[in-house]
């Protein structure tokens, strides 16, 4: 799967988009505010008075209201630390980037609220499509990159095949309970392999002394198995093949190019890719039918398809979506039946300063 060409979240802002169905990142990105607060004014004490202009990325913005929440903390958490050290506030310029199946439509329509509510200030907006994976910007141009949600995504899928090409992973999409030893081996790589370049990729962007900081999808457990989205979606994929609806081989090609480090994993490639100095990394939960970010069970499974479904729809089909995704929400509702103590979702938030 390239993924490159199959990832976005799902377009419009119609009742199953993601627009519509992204209280998750917007309980995120309201959780992990007060450490992109500190990271601004950090870096507004470090010599700011020369900056004419400050450049800021937010990679994988997607195309919901978060991305525009983080431009105004940015923004005044500036003006507040510039009227403190009585500097005069710079030029802004954001680079939203995403994958371009991206819905930058959507996105752009915020922004002439946005520019309305900062009137006489100079802030420029562009978009900017690519994978974070390489190289987006010229060298030594960015002071700020942000990231919420984005880098747990992978390239691409690991190979999970045998030397006779046999599926590895058969019956599932993610490492479950019942995966070999060798499939979590081949997910550790591709994530090894995968951050490690996006770090490296921004390392050659950024000033000297200019703040990465991201929010990731993390676990607390050195066993990575998750079984929130990825075990009920594999579920119904099943179900789908047992109906002859799905053949059985695309199922088992199918692995989702997604992973949930451990923070002794970030932490080592961290410091194995060398350009970066890990300033924070700090851990929030959210819990599983949390009212403030889901207020029904319809919701929270609206959301799980919102960021699922391109991918699903490109490798089984259009045509099979709608019945596969009322399977899965069949599945959902009885799990949470089922587990009378919410399970929780680890966030990672990451902040790292360019050496």
């Amino acid at each position: 799967m390239e993924v490159k060409d199959v990832l976005f979240m799902s377009k419009g802002d119609g009742e199953s988009s993601f627009f519509q169905n992204s209280y998750f990142t917007q309980k995120v990105v309201a959780m992990s505010k007060p450490a992109l607060e500190k990271v601004v004014e950090s870096l507004v004490s470090e010599d700011f008075s020369s900056y004419h202009v400050l450049n800021v990325a937010d990679l994988g913005c997607s195309s919901n209201s978060t991305t525009y929440a983080i431009m105004e903390t940015v923004i005044d958490s500036v003006k507040r630390k510039c009227k403190e050290l009585n500097y005069q506030i710079p030029e802004f310029q954001f680079y939203l980037n995403d994958l371009p199946g991206n819905d930058f439509n959507t996105l752009f329509k915020g922004l002439p609220n946005f520019v309305e509510k900062y009137e006489g200030l100079p802030c420029f907006v562009v978009g900017c499509p690519g994978s974070f994976h390489g190289r987006l910007f010229p060298k030594n141009s960015m002071h700020l990159v942000h990231s919420s949600y984005g880098a747990h995504w992978l390239s691409k899928a690991p190979r999970l095949m045998d030397k006779e090409g046999l599926p590895l992973n058969k019956g599932k999409v993610y490492i479950s309970k019942t995966s070999l030893p060798a499939v979590k081996e081949e997910y550790l790589a591709q994530f090894q392999e995968d951050f490690s370049l996006f770090l490296n990729s921004r390392s050659h962007e950024m000033t000297r002394d200019g703040r990465v900081i991201l929010t990731i999808h993390g676990r607390l457990s050195e066993d990575p198995i998750y079984e929130l989205t990825w075990e009920p979606l594999a579920e119904a994929i099943v179900d789908m093949v047992s109906l002859g609806l799905i053949p059985e081989e695309k199922l088992d090609s199918f692995n989702v190019p997604y992973y949930i480090p451990s923070q002794k994993e970030v932490k080592d490639i961290v410091d194995r890719e060398g350009s970066f100095e890990l300033e924070l990394l700090e851990t929030f939960p959210i819990k599983e039918g949390d009212k403030s970010v889901w207020n029904s069970h319809e919701k929270y499974i609206k959301n799980l398809r919102s960021f699922t479904e391109s991918m699903v729809s490109h490798h089984f089909g259009v045509e099979i979506v709608d019945k596969l995704y009322g399977k899965f929400a069949q599945i959902m509702l009885r799990d949470l039946a089922t587990h009378t103590e919410p399970r929780e979702v680890i966030s990672f938030v990451v902040v790292l300063r360019r050496l």
